[in-house]
Protein backbone atom coordinates (compact mmCIF):
# COMPACT_ATOMS: atom_id res chain seq x y z
CA UNK A 1 0.00 0.00 0.00
CA UNK A 2 1.14 3.49 -0.92
CA UNK A 3 2.74 5.91 1.89
CA UNK A 4 2.73 9.65 1.69
CA UNK A 5 3.99 11.25 4.98
CA UNK A 6 3.94 15.03 4.51
CA UNK A 7 6.34 16.33 6.84
CA UNK A 8 9.28 13.54 6.35
CA UNK A 9 10.05 14.47 2.91
CA UNK A 10 11.22 10.50 1.98
CA UNK A 11 10.31 11.81 -1.32
CA UNK A 12 12.08 15.40 -2.33
CA UNK A 13 11.56 15.76 -5.84
CA UNK A 14 7.99 14.86 -6.97
CA UNK A 15 6.94 14.91 -10.73
CA UNK A 16 3.37 15.74 -12.07
CA UNK A 17 2.38 13.82 -14.99
CA UNK A 18 -0.42 15.95 -16.47
CA UNK A 19 0.36 18.36 -14.11
CA UNK A 20 -2.14 21.28 -15.83
CA UNK A 21 -5.37 19.18 -14.70
CA UNK A 22 -7.55 20.73 -12.04
CA UNK A 23 -7.04 18.22 -9.64
CA UNK A 24 -2.93 17.65 -10.07
CA UNK A 25 -2.35 21.05 -9.44
CA UNK A 26 -3.91 21.44 -6.00
CA UNK A 27 -2.05 18.61 -5.32
CA UNK A 28 1.33 20.35 -6.65
CA UNK A 29 0.69 23.84 -4.88
CA UNK A 30 0.53 21.72 -1.77
CA UNK A 31 3.79 20.01 -2.05
CA UNK A 32 5.31 23.28 -2.95
CA UNK A 33 4.26 25.22 0.03
CA UNK A 34 5.30 22.22 2.04
CA UNK A 35 8.88 22.85 0.51
CA UNK A 36 9.30 19.87 -1.96
CA UNK A 37 10.89 20.34 -5.53
CA UNK A 38 7.75 19.69 -8.00
CA UNK A 39 8.19 19.51 -11.73
CA UNK A 40 5.77 18.45 -13.87
CA UNK A 41 4.34 18.12 -17.59
CA UNK A 42 1.44 18.75 -19.75
CA UNK A 43 0.39 19.13 -23.61
CA UNK A 44 -0.30 23.21 -23.10
CA UNK A 45 0.35 26.08 -21.17
CA UNK A 46 -2.96 27.74 -19.02
CA UNK A 47 -3.17 30.26 -16.25
CA UNK A 48 -2.54 27.37 -13.37
CA UNK A 49 0.34 26.34 -14.87
CA UNK A 50 1.53 29.55 -14.87
CA UNK A 51 0.35 30.04 -11.55
CA UNK A 52 2.55 26.86 -10.57
CA UNK A 53 5.70 28.22 -12.40
CA UNK A 54 5.51 31.07 -10.15
CA UNK A 55 5.57 29.13 -7.29
CA UNK A 56 8.77 27.31 -8.43
CA UNK A 57 7.51 24.30 -10.16
CA UNK A 58 9.48 23.39 -13.26
CA UNK A 59 6.77 22.88 -15.96
CA UNK A 60 7.32 21.04 -19.58
CA UNK A 61 5.53 21.58 -22.25
CA UNK A 62 4.86 18.10 -24.30
CA UNK A 63 5.70 14.78 -22.40
CA UNK A 64 9.33 13.32 -23.04
CA UNK A 65 10.81 10.37 -20.97
CA UNK A 66 13.70 12.73 -19.96
CA UNK A 67 11.49 15.53 -17.93
CA UNK A 68 11.48 12.80 -15.30
CA UNK A 69 14.83 12.70 -14.49
CA UNK A 70 16.08 13.39 -11.07
CA UNK A 71 12.52 12.53 -9.48
CA UNK A 72 11.71 10.11 -6.77
CA UNK A 73 8.13 9.98 -6.83
CA UNK A 74 5.55 9.84 -10.06
CA UNK A 75 2.46 11.13 -10.04
CA UNK A 76 0.10 10.21 -13.12
CA UNK A 77 -3.65 11.17 -13.66
CA UNK A 78 -5.91 9.03 -15.21
CA UNK A 79 -6.35 11.01 -18.50
CA UNK A 80 -2.53 9.86 -19.22
CA UNK A 81 -2.35 6.87 -21.80
CA UNK A 82 -1.09 4.02 -20.69
CA UNK A 83 1.54 3.93 -23.31
CA UNK A 84 2.81 7.46 -22.18
CA UNK A 85 6.51 7.75 -22.36
CA UNK A 86 7.16 9.21 -19.09
CA UNK A 87 4.89 6.78 -18.04
CA UNK A 88 6.59 3.73 -19.38
CA UNK A 89 9.90 5.15 -18.51
CA UNK A 90 8.80 5.51 -15.02
CA UNK A 91 7.63 2.44 -14.15
CA UNK A 92 11.21 1.04 -16.39
CA UNK A 93 13.72 2.92 -14.19
CA UNK A 94 11.91 1.60 -10.78
CA UNK A 95 10.81 5.22 -10.03
CA UNK A 96 8.22 5.06 -7.05
CA UNK A 97 5.05 5.72 -9.18
CA UNK A 98 1.30 6.32 -8.21
CA UNK A 99 -2.10 7.24 -9.56
CA UNK A 100 -3.28 11.02 -8.83
CA UNK A 101 -6.68 9.54 -6.68
CA UNK A 102 -4.34 6.90 -4.29
CA UNK A 103 -1.89 9.96 -4.03
CA UNK A 104 -4.94 12.06 -2.61
CA UNK A 105 -5.94 9.00 -0.63
CA UNK A 106 -2.84 9.02 1.52
CA UNK A 107 -2.33 12.72 1.77
CA UNK A 108 -5.80 13.07 3.14
CA UNK A 109 -4.47 10.13 5.81
CA UNK A 110 -2.02 13.34 7.19
CA UNK A 111 -4.64 15.50 8.35
CA UNK A 112 -6.72 14.36 11.80
CA UNK A 113 -10.03 15.31 9.97
CA UNK A 114 -11.17 15.05 6.30
CA UNK A 115 -14.25 15.99 4.73
CA UNK A 116 -14.63 14.01 0.58
CA UNK A 117 -17.57 15.33 -1.07
CA UNK A 118 -18.86 13.01 -3.51
CA UNK A 119 -21.83 12.36 -5.94
CA UNK A 120 -22.58 12.03 -9.74
CA UNK A 121 -23.50 15.85 -9.72
CA UNK A 122 -22.54 19.26 -8.06
CA UNK A 123 -19.71 18.09 -6.33
CA UNK A 124 -17.47 21.33 -7.67
CA UNK A 125 -20.60 23.47 -6.38
CA UNK A 126 -20.99 21.52 -2.90
CA UNK A 127 -17.29 21.78 -1.95
CA UNK A 128 -16.97 25.04 -2.70
CA UNK A 129 -19.78 26.08 -0.47
CA UNK A 130 -18.12 24.58 2.49
CA UNK A 131 -14.88 25.93 1.66
CA UNK A 132 -16.79 29.51 1.01
CA UNK A 133 -18.53 28.95 5.20
CA UNK A 134 -15.24 27.51 6.29
CA UNK A 135 -12.63 30.01 4.84
CA UNK A 136 -14.58 32.98 6.73
CA UNK A 137 -14.50 30.69 10.10
CA UNK A 138 -12.75 28.79 12.55
CA UNK A 139 -11.81 25.51 10.21
CA UNK A 140 -9.55 26.68 7.87
CA UNK A 141 -9.41 23.73 5.84
CA UNK A 142 -6.98 22.98 3.36
CA UNK A 143 -9.21 22.98 0.08
CA UNK A 144 -8.51 21.03 -3.13
CA UNK A 145 -11.64 22.09 -5.53
CA UNK A 146 -12.29 21.10 -9.00
CA UNK A 147 -13.35 24.62 -10.37
CA UNK A 148 -11.78 28.42 -9.01
CA UNK A 149 -13.61 29.86 -6.25
CA UNK A 150 -12.65 33.68 -5.97
CA UNK A 151 -13.21 33.55 -2.31
CA UNK A 152 -10.41 31.06 -1.90
CA UNK A 153 -8.28 32.87 -5.03
CA UNK A 154 -8.60 29.77 -7.35
CA UNK A 155 -8.73 25.92 -6.78
CA UNK A 156 -7.00 25.08 -3.99
CA UNK A 157 -6.53 26.75 -0.41
CA UNK A 158 -3.70 26.34 1.66
CA UNK A 159 -5.09 25.85 5.12
CA UNK A 160 -4.20 24.61 8.50
CA UNK A 161 -2.59 21.20 9.27
CA UNK A 162 -6.12 19.79 10.85
CA UNK A 163 -8.59 19.73 8.24
CA UNK A 164 -8.34 18.77 4.50
CA UNK A 165 -11.39 19.43 2.65
CA UNK A 166 -11.65 17.63 -1.31
CA UNK A 167 -13.78 16.45 -4.17
CA UNK A 168 -13.75 13.27 -4.20
CA UNK A 169 -14.75 11.70 -8.10
CA UNK A 170 -16.09 8.30 -8.47
CA UNK A 171 -14.76 7.57 -11.93
CA UNK A 172 -12.62 4.86 -11.92
CA UNK A 173 -13.53 3.64 -8.81
CA UNK A 174 -11.70 6.22 -6.61
CA UNK A 175 -13.85 6.95 -4.24
CA UNK A 176 -12.63 3.07 -3.15
CA UNK A 177 -9.04 5.02 -2.37
CA UNK A 178 -10.32 7.15 -0.07
CA UNK A 179 -10.85 6.88 3.53
CA UNK A 180 -12.22 10.47 4.79
CA UNK A 181 -13.77 11.32 8.59
CA UNK A 182 -16.53 12.46 6.63
CA UNK A 183 -17.72 11.56 3.34
CA UNK A 184 -20.64 13.08 1.64
CA UNK A 185 -22.60 11.17 -0.60
CA UNK A 186 -24.88 13.84 -3.05
CA UNK A 187 -26.45 11.34 -5.55
CA UNK A 188 -25.88 8.37 -7.71
CA UNK A 189 -26.73 8.69 -10.91
CA UNK A 190 -25.52 7.01 -14.07
CA UNK A 191 -22.05 8.13 -15.93
CA UNK A 192 -18.61 7.61 -16.34
CA UNK A 193 -20.38 4.40 -18.83
CA UNK A 194 -16.48 4.33 -20.52
CA UNK A 195 -15.58 2.40 -17.37
CA UNK A 196 -18.77 1.70 -15.29
CA UNK A 197 -20.09 -1.25 -17.09
CA UNK A 198 -24.14 -0.64 -15.81
CA UNK A 199 -26.17 1.43 -12.83
CA UNK A 200 -25.13 -1.74 -10.27
CA UNK A 201 -21.45 -1.35 -11.06
CA UNK A 202 -22.32 2.35 -9.82
CA UNK A 203 -24.20 1.57 -6.85
CA UNK A 204 -22.11 -1.05 -6.01
CA UNK A 205 -19.07 1.03 -5.93
CA UNK A 206 -20.45 3.64 -3.36
CA UNK A 207 -22.02 0.58 -1.49
CA UNK A 208 -18.61 -0.42 -1.16
CA UNK A 209 -17.22 3.32 -0.57
CA UNK A 210 -19.71 2.87 2.54
CA UNK A 211 -18.53 -0.24 4.00
CA UNK A 212 -15.10 1.12 3.87
CA UNK A 213 -16.23 3.71 6.03
CA UNK A 214 -15.49 2.96 10.01
CA UNK A 215 -17.14 3.42 13.02
CA UNK A 216 -15.86 6.82 14.02
CA UNK A 217 -16.36 8.20 10.37
CA UNK A 218 -19.25 10.35 9.53
CA UNK A 219 -21.53 9.40 6.22
CA UNK A 220 -23.60 12.60 4.90
CA UNK A 221 -26.06 11.48 2.12
CA UNK A 222 -28.82 12.43 0.20
CA UNK A 223 -32.69 10.70 1.73
CA UNK A 224 -34.01 11.52 -1.63
CA UNK A 225 -31.82 9.57 -3.69
CA UNK A 226 -33.18 6.58 -4.22
CA UNK A 227 -30.26 4.33 -3.57
CA UNK A 228 -29.20 6.03 -0.72
CA UNK A 229 -30.62 3.86 1.21
CA UNK A 230 -28.19 0.57 -0.21
CA UNK A 231 -25.18 3.16 1.04
CA UNK A 232 -26.65 3.52 4.67
CA UNK A 233 -27.46 -0.30 5.17
CA UNK A 234 -23.67 -0.99 4.34
CA UNK A 235 -21.87 1.23 6.24
CA UNK A 236 -20.71 1.27 10.03
CA UNK A 237 -20.34 5.15 9.78
CA UNK A 238 -22.63 7.40 12.10
CA UNK A 239 -25.11 8.26 9.44
CA UNK A 240 -26.56 11.76 8.80
CA UNK A 241 -29.22 12.65 5.99
CA UNK A 242 -30.37 15.66 4.39
CA UNK A 243 -33.52 16.08 2.10
CA UNK A 244 -36.67 17.59 1.07
CA UNK A 245 -39.49 14.74 0.42
CA UNK A 246 -38.13 12.28 2.94
CA UNK A 247 -37.57 12.21 6.51
CA UNK A 248 -34.12 13.25 6.93
CA UNK A 249 -31.83 14.92 9.92
CA UNK A 250 -31.43 18.34 8.10
CA UNK A 251 -34.44 18.73 5.55
CA UNK A 252 -35.71 21.81 3.33
CA UNK A 253 -39.34 22.88 3.65
CA UNK A 254 -41.32 25.92 2.71
CA UNK A 255 -38.97 26.62 -0.54
CA UNK A 256 -39.85 29.83 -2.58
CA UNK A 257 -37.99 31.37 -5.13
CA UNK A 258 -37.51 34.65 -6.39
CA UNK A 259 -37.52 35.79 -9.52
CA UNK A 260 -34.25 35.99 -10.15
CA UNK A 261 -34.61 31.88 -9.57
CA UNK A 262 -33.12 32.19 -6.01
CA UNK A 263 -34.12 29.69 -3.57
CA UNK A 264 -34.73 30.44 0.57
CA UNK A 265 -36.68 27.93 2.72
CA UNK A 266 -36.80 27.00 6.18
CA UNK A 267 -34.37 24.61 7.65
CA UNK A 268 -35.53 22.11 9.63
CA UNK A 269 -33.09 20.18 11.67
CA UNK A 270 -33.71 17.19 13.44
CA UNK A 271 -37.23 18.95 13.90
CA UNK A 272 -35.74 20.37 17.01
CA UNK A 273 -34.39 23.52 15.37
CA UNK A 274 -35.89 25.68 12.23
CA UNK A 275 -33.94 27.88 10.61
CA UNK A 276 -34.72 30.71 7.57
CA UNK A 277 -31.98 29.68 4.90
CA UNK A 278 -31.49 31.98 1.65
CA UNK A 279 -29.40 31.44 -1.29
CA UNK A 280 -27.95 33.40 -4.17
CA UNK A 281 -27.25 30.22 -6.58
CA UNK A 282 -29.99 29.03 -8.65
CA UNK A 283 -32.20 25.98 -8.75
CA UNK A 284 -33.65 23.26 -6.81
CA UNK A 285 -30.17 21.36 -7.01
CA UNK A 286 -28.77 23.93 -5.10
CA UNK A 287 -31.00 23.63 -2.54
CA UNK A 288 -29.87 19.81 -1.71
CA UNK A 289 -26.14 21.38 -2.02
CA UNK A 290 -26.88 23.40 0.41
CA UNK A 291 -28.07 20.39 2.43
CA UNK A 292 -25.09 18.75 2.08
CA UNK A 293 -22.98 21.83 3.12
CA UNK A 294 -25.21 22.92 5.77
CA UNK A 295 -25.03 19.56 7.29
CA UNK A 296 -21.18 19.53 7.18
CA UNK A 297 -20.56 22.64 8.63
CA UNK A 298 -22.67 22.32 11.48
CA UNK A 299 -21.12 18.80 12.30
CA UNK A 300 -17.44 20.37 12.35
CA UNK A 301 -18.70 23.29 14.70
CA UNK A 302 -19.89 25.69 12.76
CA UNK A 303 -22.31 28.17 14.09
CA UNK A 304 -25.67 28.01 12.64
CA UNK A 305 -25.69 32.27 12.08
CA UNK A 306 -22.04 31.79 10.63
CA UNK A 307 -23.22 29.49 8.00
CA UNK A 308 -26.80 31.20 7.75
CA UNK A 309 -24.14 34.48 6.77
CA UNK A 310 -21.64 33.26 4.76
CA UNK A 311 -24.26 30.78 2.68
CA UNK A 312 -26.10 33.79 1.84
CA UNK A 313 -22.70 35.21 0.53
CA UNK A 314 -22.12 32.46 -1.79
CA UNK A 315 -22.51 33.46 -5.46
CA UNK A 316 -21.05 30.18 -7.14
CA UNK A 317 -17.92 28.96 -8.34
CA UNK A 318 -16.53 29.84 -11.98
CA UNK A 319 -18.79 27.92 -14.79
CA UNK A 320 -21.22 26.55 -12.63
CA UNK A 321 -24.25 28.71 -13.49
CA UNK A 322 -21.74 31.72 -13.75
CA UNK A 323 -23.21 34.83 -15.16
CA UNK A 324 -20.63 36.11 -17.69
CA UNK A 325 -22.12 39.62 -18.41
CA UNK A 326 -24.86 40.87 -20.60
CA UNK A 327 -25.13 42.32 -24.65
CA UNK A 328 -28.17 45.02 -24.90
CA UNK A 329 -30.06 43.41 -22.56
CA UNK A 330 -29.41 39.22 -23.11
CA UNK A 331 -27.80 37.81 -20.10
CA UNK A 332 -24.66 35.40 -20.79
CA UNK A 333 -24.25 32.66 -18.44
CA UNK A 334 -21.87 29.58 -18.71
CA UNK A 335 -22.40 26.63 -16.96
CA UNK A 336 -20.42 23.08 -16.78
CA UNK A 337 -23.29 20.53 -17.01
CA UNK A 338 -22.62 17.74 -19.47
CA UNK A 339 -24.79 14.91 -17.87
CA UNK A 340 -28.50 15.11 -18.70
CA UNK A 341 -29.82 15.24 -15.20
CA UNK A 342 -27.39 18.46 -14.98
CA UNK A 343 -28.77 19.62 -18.12
CA UNK A 344 -32.28 19.45 -17.16
CA UNK A 345 -31.81 21.12 -13.79
CA UNK A 346 -29.70 24.26 -15.07
CA UNK A 347 -32.35 25.34 -17.61
CA UNK A 348 -34.67 24.56 -15.30
CA UNK A 349 -33.46 26.99 -12.97
CA UNK A 350 -32.54 29.28 -15.59
CA UNK A 351 -35.99 29.09 -16.89
CA UNK A 352 -37.29 30.25 -13.98
CA UNK A 353 -35.83 33.46 -14.08
CA UNK A 354 -36.33 34.35 -17.62
CA UNK A 355 -38.84 36.94 -19.19
CA UNK A 356 -37.90 36.08 -22.30
CA UNK A 357 -36.32 33.26 -24.69
CA UNK A 358 -32.97 30.63 -23.39
CA UNK A 359 -31.03 29.81 -26.01
CA UNK A 360 -28.62 26.88 -24.89
CA UNK A 361 -25.53 26.29 -26.70
CA UNK A 362 -24.34 23.00 -25.73
CA UNK A 363 -21.40 20.65 -26.40
CA UNK A 364 -21.54 16.60 -26.15
CA UNK A 365 -18.77 15.64 -24.09
CA UNK A 366 -17.16 12.01 -25.12
CA UNK A 367 -18.36 9.92 -27.83
CA UNK A 368 -19.21 7.53 -25.07
CA UNK A 369 -21.45 9.44 -22.97
CA UNK A 370 -23.47 10.93 -26.01
CA UNK A 371 -23.92 7.30 -27.27
CA UNK A 372 -24.71 5.68 -24.15
CA UNK A 373 -27.03 7.85 -22.45
CA UNK A 374 -28.53 9.48 -25.84
CA UNK A 375 -32.24 8.53 -25.15
CA UNK A 376 -31.53 10.09 -21.81
CA UNK A 377 -30.32 13.63 -23.35
CA UNK A 378 -32.99 13.84 -25.73
CA UNK A 379 -35.15 14.47 -22.53
CA UNK A 380 -32.91 17.25 -20.85
CA UNK A 381 -33.91 20.09 -23.30
CA UNK A 382 -37.17 20.73 -22.90
CA UNK A 383 -36.93 23.97 -20.77
CA UNK A 384 -34.78 25.76 -23.26
CA UNK A 385 -36.54 27.36 -26.08
CA UNK A 386 -33.44 26.88 -28.66
CA UNK A 387 -31.32 24.33 -28.07
CA UNK A 388 -28.17 25.03 -30.62
CA UNK A 389 -25.41 21.30 -30.26
CA UNK A 390 -21.97 21.81 -32.15
CA UNK A 391 -19.47 19.03 -32.47
CA UNK A 392 -18.55 16.53 -29.48
CA UNK A 393 -15.67 17.32 -27.30
CA UNK A 394 -13.71 14.05 -27.57
CA UNK A 395 -11.81 15.00 -24.02
CA UNK A 396 -9.52 11.48 -23.72
CA UNK A 397 -11.88 9.64 -26.70
CA UNK A 398 -11.52 8.92 -30.24
CA UNK A 399 -13.96 9.03 -32.44
CA UNK A 400 -14.75 5.98 -34.00
CA UNK A 401 -17.82 6.95 -36.13
CA UNK A 402 -20.88 5.44 -33.38
CA UNK A 403 -22.17 8.83 -32.81
CA UNK A 404 -22.50 12.54 -34.13
CA UNK A 405 -24.06 15.26 -32.55
CA UNK A 406 -26.61 15.17 -35.38
CA UNK A 407 -27.74 11.80 -33.97
CA UNK A 408 -28.38 14.10 -30.58
CA UNK A 409 -30.31 16.74 -32.52
CA UNK A 410 -32.56 14.37 -33.77
CA UNK A 411 -33.30 12.77 -30.95
CA UNK A 412 -34.13 16.28 -28.56
CA UNK A 413 -36.41 16.89 -31.87
CA UNK A 414 -37.91 13.84 -31.25
CA UNK A 415 -39.23 15.12 -27.97
CA UNK A 416 -39.31 18.59 -27.68
CA UNK A 417 -38.72 19.65 -31.43
CA UNK A 418 -36.03 22.81 -30.00
CA UNK A 419 -32.91 21.50 -31.60
CA UNK A 420 -30.52 22.69 -34.37
CA UNK A 421 -26.75 21.54 -35.13
CA UNK A 422 -24.10 24.34 -35.54
CA UNK A 423 -21.18 21.93 -35.70
CA UNK A 424 -18.68 24.94 -35.67
CA UNK A 425 -18.45 28.31 -32.62
CA UNK A 426 -18.65 30.67 -35.20
CA UNK A 427 -21.83 29.42 -36.55
CA UNK A 428 -23.51 29.49 -33.45
CA UNK A 429 -22.35 32.58 -32.35
CA UNK A 430 -23.58 34.21 -35.74
CA UNK A 431 -27.16 32.25 -34.95
CA UNK A 432 -26.96 34.06 -31.62
CA UNK A 433 -26.47 37.53 -33.05
CA UNK A 434 -29.19 37.56 -34.97
CA UNK A 435 -31.96 35.90 -32.66
CA UNK A 436 -31.38 37.23 -29.21
CA UNK A 437 -33.57 39.72 -28.35
CA UNK A 438 -33.57 42.52 -25.01
CA UNK A 439 -34.82 39.55 -21.77
CA UNK A 440 -33.37 36.53 -23.63
CA UNK A 441 -30.95 34.06 -21.81
CA UNK A 442 -27.84 32.91 -23.58
CA UNK A 443 -26.46 29.56 -21.75
CA UNK A 444 -23.18 27.93 -22.67
CA UNK A 445 -23.28 24.93 -21.69
CA UNK A 446 -20.53 21.83 -21.25
CA UNK A 447 -17.51 20.67 -19.95
CA UNK A 448 -15.53 21.71 -23.14
CA UNK A 449 -14.58 24.97 -24.23
CA UNK A 450 -17.71 26.10 -25.00
CA UNK A 451 -17.69 28.76 -22.99
CA UNK A 452 -15.65 30.57 -25.68
CA UNK A 453 -18.72 31.33 -27.44
CA UNK A 454 -19.66 33.62 -24.89
CA UNK A 455 -17.05 35.25 -23.74
CA UNK A 456 -16.21 35.79 -28.04
CA UNK A 457 -19.47 37.53 -28.00
CA UNK A 458 -19.49 39.78 -25.00
CA UNK A 459 -15.83 40.85 -25.87
CA UNK A 460 -17.24 41.86 -29.38
CA UNK A 461 -19.98 43.96 -28.16
CA UNK A 462 -17.19 45.78 -25.59
CA UNK A 463 -15.32 46.34 -28.48
CA UNK A 464 -18.23 47.85 -30.83
CA UNK A 465 -19.39 49.93 -27.77
CA UNK A 466 -15.69 51.71 -27.31
CA UNK A 467 -15.82 52.18 -31.09
CA UNK A 468 -19.25 54.01 -30.38
CA UNK A 469 -17.90 56.16 -28.02
CA UNK A 470 -14.75 57.19 -29.68
CA UNK A 471 -17.15 58.39 -32.43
Amino acid sequence: MFNFVLENHKYSHVHFIGIGGISMSGLAEILLNKGYKVSGTDTKYNPIIQRLENLGAKIYINHNKNNILGADLIIYTDAISPDNEELLAAFESGIDTTDRATFLGALMKNYPYSIAVSGTHGKTTTTSMIATITNHGVLDPTVLLGGELDDIGGNVKLGSDKYILTEACEYKANILKYFPTTAIILNIDEDHLDYFKDMDHIIDTFVQYGKNLGEDSNLIINADDPHSHNVVEATKANVITFGINNDCDFKAENIVFSDDGYPSFTLNIKNKEHYKVELHVMGKHNIYNSLACIATAYLHGVSMSDIITHLSLYTGVHRRLELKGYINGVKIIDDYAHHPTEIQATLSAINNSSSGKVYCIFQPHTFTRTKILLDSFSESFKYADQAIITDIYAAREFDNGDIHSKDLVNAVNNKSGNAIYLETFEKAEEYLLNSIKDGDIVVTMGAGNVYLIGESILKQNRQENKEKAAV
